[in-house]
Formats: C-alpha cells, sequence, structure tokens
C-alpha cells in the first residue's frame, strides 16, 4: 500500500489554521493569507510567466515560491503550461472578485483620510456639538 502525500494546501472540509469547521471559506481565508500567495496571483494576473520571471516580479526565494506555487496548484487556482505558471479558470474568477474588495478599500482609504468628526454619523455630530456627547 502506498501512503498517500498529506496536502500541503488548506482544502475545504478538513481543519485550517483558526479554524476547525472546514467551511471552504475559511480554507481560502487560510491559502489567501498565507506569505506571497496574493502577489503570486497578482503577478499571474496579465498571463503566464517562467518561474524565474514570476521569482523576480515577486521578489522572493524560489523555495517559498515553490511551496506557494504547489499549494495554489493543489488549490486549483494555478496551472503549468507549455508558457509556465498561470491562472486557472478558477484563479481567473477568483481574480475578478478582488474587483470589489479594491473598490471596497478604495472607499475605505478616502474615509481614512477625513477627519474624525466628518466620518461620524449626522446624529453624533449634533450631539458633540451640543456638549451631550464626549
Amino acid at each position: 500500500m502506498s501512503k498517500q502525500k498529506p496536502s500541503r494546501s488548506p482544502l475545504p472540509g478538513v481543519q485550517v489554521r483558526g479554524s476547525s469547521s472546514g467551511r471552504p471559506i475559511m480554507a481560502l481565508l487560510d491559502l489567501l493569507g498565507r506569505r506571497w500567495a496574493l502577489r503570486v496571483i497578482w503577478e499571474l494576473r496579465e498571463g503566464p510567466l517562467v518561474f524565474r520571471a514570476l521569482q523576480s516580479r515577486c521578489g522572493i526565494s524560489p523555495s517559498v515560491l515553490n511551496t506557494r506555487l504547489a499549494e495554489l496548484r493543489e488549490a486549483l487556482i494555478v496551472e503549468t503550461g507549455g508558457e509556465g505558471y498561470r491562472l486557472s479558470d478558477r484563479g481567473n474568477e477568483l481574480l475578478q472578485l478582488f474587483d470589489p474588495v479594491n473598490q471596497w478599500a478604495a472607499s475605505w482609504a478616502t474615509a481614512l483620510r477625513k477627519p474624525v468628526d466628518a466620518a461620524l454619523p449626522e446624529v453624533v455630530r449634533k450631539r458633540r456639538s451640543a456638549g451631550r456627547l464626549g
């Protein structure tokens, strides 16, 4: 009998860092939260890259990149082909889901640049100006 190699990447249905539920969202957040995982996905957004080009763009060691690529391949987010590493159909689908998060982040950054009082609800500002709220 041959032993099956344990999974490298967090996958739905099993315990992951920060959660024992096995929920798919927790597995995805664990995977994307690993060092350099999002950067690898980001660098592959415009098309395939060979290992050395991807390493150069990310600025990481070959061993770390190799580990991340193995995890992302196992998770079906990255695949290999004749032109190097590229996002799979699922990887491209995931990348498109970053657009609303990017829009939210831009709005969040704008809100953080406003004075604190301007970001407060109007009723709180009125109470504060009337001296009824600290």
